[in-house]
């Protein structure tokens, strides 16, 4: 172990879990997530670090079957309720007026299934989402109109940390910063020795921007294997990444014949990822809703209102040359036709040049002491409602009087972004230097708002490049 594992387990003895590769090889053949993972190496970690794999194991088996189970044979042979830690996806039966479930890995279907009323009563929130991880207790019960179905009998939302923020936020002061990115970097699953400078890192981990502030609109752009995919899939049960297929206005925003709300009222953030391959379907009912909720956090459909403060990424392969910079000097190319549009661009606040990142290769996954990756998700869920931050922002910045409003907001919310992951115990502008504000905060956030105009003007010259003076008050 190093200085920083020492520091990471005085100051987060209980949020903390040691990571190596032999302790995670025991998940082979399943599919869980890394916020699923840590919470059960941790759970069967004695004090001393070690794990104990048979009785984790034996869990494994009981309670997280591998894909294609043959979990509905077991139910009809033994007559018996399981329970699963599991993932389920919530299917409303509109002809039916009920609501059914599957687990598609574990061959459980929506025709063999329903979610009883007094269950729904009972989680009625919860049982709403499309999808969701939590324990589930299922039972093989006779339908009224013959045969059997699969019941859920019992529910658990997966959430097994009650946050402190104020503590979370108190360990920041035992950190030097160089020690606090890496210490996140490590929380993200990778190795910050892997990564050439501190700039490099702090690139990684603005990918991180959108799962602690609200309406924050961003675009990566990056050649495969930089891990973008992985931060988005598997660092939280709070967002919902998009990967291909189809995209329409009622699965985004509100379905008026189901009458559900769509994604973007259940997430803190949206990824769409591998954009290049998604489709719209009626691109410009889409294109008309992201115009506006972009801008303004809000939506119309038919006669439903809505408003939400998930933020929103798209995550898209960019061609590089023999020196690993763009091809093309227009990077929005290649993506769908809405994203080409410069009024829907111009609601984007920044862009992450992906291409700048390392290729993710076996020594980049972090070995060693961490945040528990559960642990971490709710902490930065429970960032995104600290106001107080951009109440520094404002504090903090000269902005002129004629600055435009888009790139004002922009820039601000990204520094409220970077202040919220790398500055969280600050209270008020004192309690941040000028140079580290400007340095870690405000330049970046500069530099990633100037990419997006760039493009846009290469798109429609009617858009400057120029960006307002804004810089930290003297």
């Amino acid at each position: 172990m190093n200085e920083l594992d020492n520091k990471i387990r005085a100051t987060f003895p209980g949020e903390c879990v040691y990571k190596k590769k032999e302790n995670y090889n025991v998940f082979a053949g399943t599919n869980v997530p890394s916020f699923i993972k840590d919470y059960l190496i941790q759970r069967y970690t004695d004090v001393e670090g070690k794990i104990d794999r048979l009785s984790l194991s034996e869990f494994l088996e009981e309670h997280v079957p591998e894909k294609n189970s043959n979990i509905k044979n077991k139910l009809i042979a033994e007559r018996k309720k399981i329970t699963l830690l599991t993932k389920i996806s919530v299917v409303p039966d509109i002809r039916a007026n009920i609501l059914r479930f599957e687990i598609p890995e574990l061959g459980i279907n929506k025709s063999d299934t329903l979610i009883p009323s007094w269950l729904l009563s009972e989680h009625q929130n919860e049982l709403t989402a499309d999808e969701l991880w939590g324990i589930f207790e299922i039972g093989l019960m006779e339908s009224e109109t013959g045969g059997n179905r699969i019941e859920l009998c019992g529910f658990k939302k997966f959430n097994p940390y009650d946050i402190d923020l104020e503590y979370y936020r108190s360990r920041r002061k035992h950190y030097l910063i160089p020690d606090w990115i890496d210490l996140i970097i490590r929380s993200m699953e990778y190795n910050p020795d892997g990564f050439d400078s501190i700039s490099q890192k702090l690139l990684f981990l603005s990918r991180l921007l959108v799962f602690v502030e609200p309406n924050l609109n961003l675009i990566e752009l990056s050649p495969k294997g930089t891990g973008k995919s992985y931060v988005f899939s598997n660092l939280t049960k709070y967002g919902w990444n998009i990967s291909g297929g189809s995209v329409t206005r009622a699965k985004l925003f509100y379905d008026v014949g189901r009458e559900n709300p769509g994604m973007i009222m259940r997430y803190d953030f949206l990824a769409m990822d591998e954009i290049q391959t998604i489709k719209f379907g009626n691109e410009a009912e889409v294109a008309a809703g992201l115009k506006t909720y972009l801008e303004s956090g809000k939506f119309t459909v038919a006669n439903y209102s809505g408003a939400s403060q998930a933020s929103f990424i798209l995550l898209g392969n960019i061609k590089l040359d023999e020196y690993k910079t763009p091809i093309y000097k227009r990077y929005f190319f290649n993506l769908p036709k809405l994203f080409t549009e410069s009024a829907l661009l111009d609601r984007f606040h920044g862009f992450l040049e992906g291409w700048k990142l390392p290729r993710v290769h076996e020594d980049m996954i972090v070995q060693g002491y961490t945040l528990n990756v559960e642990y971490f998700s709710e902490v930065l869920h429970a960032l995104r409602k600290s106001n107080h931050f951009m109440a520094i922002v404002d504090q903090i910045l000269y902005i002129p009087p004629r600055a435009d409003t888009r790139d004002t907001k922009a820039i601000k919310r990204i520094c409220s972004g970077y202040l919220k992951l790398l500055f969280p115990h600050i209270n008020s502008t004192e309690d941040i230097s000028k140079e580290d504000f400007d340095n870690f905060c405000l330049k970046p956030a500069i530099r990633m708002r100037r990419i997006i105009r760039e493009q846009i003007n290469l798109i429609d010259k009617e858009y400057p490049t120029e960006l307002p003076t804004i810089k930290v008050k003297e």
